[in-house]
């Protein structure tokens, strides 16, 4: 075979052969390319999370709020609970929270309340005292102010979301090592004499609240209560005053064992996660007025002068 026919057979060839025909595109289009992407992104967030983000995440609810707002928390005897009736009371003191200002207080705690009595002079009263006590839940929560005035003891029992009440100030925040103080009805007049024209003493935001380690002294017997069974932490003088009769009767009703029963704690305390769940609902609302607390603490307020220049 000659050179002539050999490319003749090639040409033939090449024109009879089939030839292969693509019906779609070897490259990415725009959506897979995209899908593809995504998946790269989201990597590469949540590595940047995990660089930034602690390996515990944070509760969002503070753990400080169950001592803040303890009348949030319902009662934790069982046969009182009614869950319904419990969320609607939340709701009423929420809707009170937001027109008056009820500030943070504790046992031992200094306030000046004010509000409206229809047989005062300007038809309003104002009262400044220590806080002996708090209890009771929901919209039935109180405390007690207590005073001495001009001699006397004087204590006025305040239902804290009573519409009643214009004004709550808070004068001195602290707390004392006891949780109720009516042991300062057997004490010396001066432990519960406050001035009625009292400043108030300003606390710097996220400081702790300090503690009042003082201890009182009680006058002689007969007292109110047998403050010696209470294992009382606040007062100086208890056995100064004791007899024989007092101690051996005191140590049998002492029940050392109680503190180690984790039942009797269970059924007079509301479990965290029940707390967890009701501070929940309420915490968004609460952040609300505490930021809306803060700024109007820092607005300048402008005082007209008497006479002008």
């Amino acid at each position: 075979m000659n050179v002539n026919a050999r490319i003749l057979t090639n040409r033939l060839a090449q024109q009879c052969a089939i030839k292969r025909i693509v019906t779609f595109s070897t490259k990415p289009t725009q959506r897979a390319a995209a899908a593809a992407a995504v998946p790269q992104q989201e990597q590469q967030q949540q590595q940047q999370q995990d660089v930034v983000a602690p390996s515990a995440r944070k509760p969002i609810v503070p753990s400080h709020y169950r001592f803040v707002y303890p009348e949030f928390l319902p009662d934790p005897k069982v046969e009182w609970r009614n869950t319904i009736r419990e969320k609607l009371e939340r709701l009423d003191m929420l809707d009170r929270r937001r027109q008056i200002d009820l500030p943070e207080f504790y046992v031992g705690s200094i306030l000046a309340v004010t509000s409206s009595d229809p047989h005062a002079a300007g038809k309003t009263s104002r009262f400044v005292g220590i806080c002996i006590h708090r209890e009771r839940c929901g919209l039935r929560a109180r405390f007690i102010l207590r005073n001495v005035i001009d001699h006397q003891g004087i204590e006025v029992v305040y239902e804290l979301y009573d519409p009643t009440i214009q004004k709550v100030e808070v004068l001195r925040v602290e707390k004392r090592l006891d949780d109720s103080l009516f042991y300062l009805r057997d004490a010396l007049p001066e432990y519960s004499t406050f001035d009625e024209n009292m400043e108030a003493e300003a606390l710097e935001d996220g400081t702790p609240v300090p503690v009042n380690d003082i201890k009182v002294v009680l006058r002689p017997r007969p007292w109110l209560e047998r403050w010696e069974r209470q294992n009382l932490r606040g007062v100086a003088n208890i056995d100064q005053y004791l007899k024989d009769k007092h101690r051996k009767s005191s140590e049998k009703v002492q029940k050392p064992w109680e503190k180690y029963d984790l039942m009797k704690q269970y059924r007079s305390t509301i479990p965290e996660e029940e707390q967890k769940e009701i501070f929940a609902e309420v915490h968004t609302e609460l952040h609300t007025l505490e930021l809306q607390r803060k700024r109007n603490k820092r607005k300048r307020t402008f005082v007209k002068p008497k006479q002008l220049a």
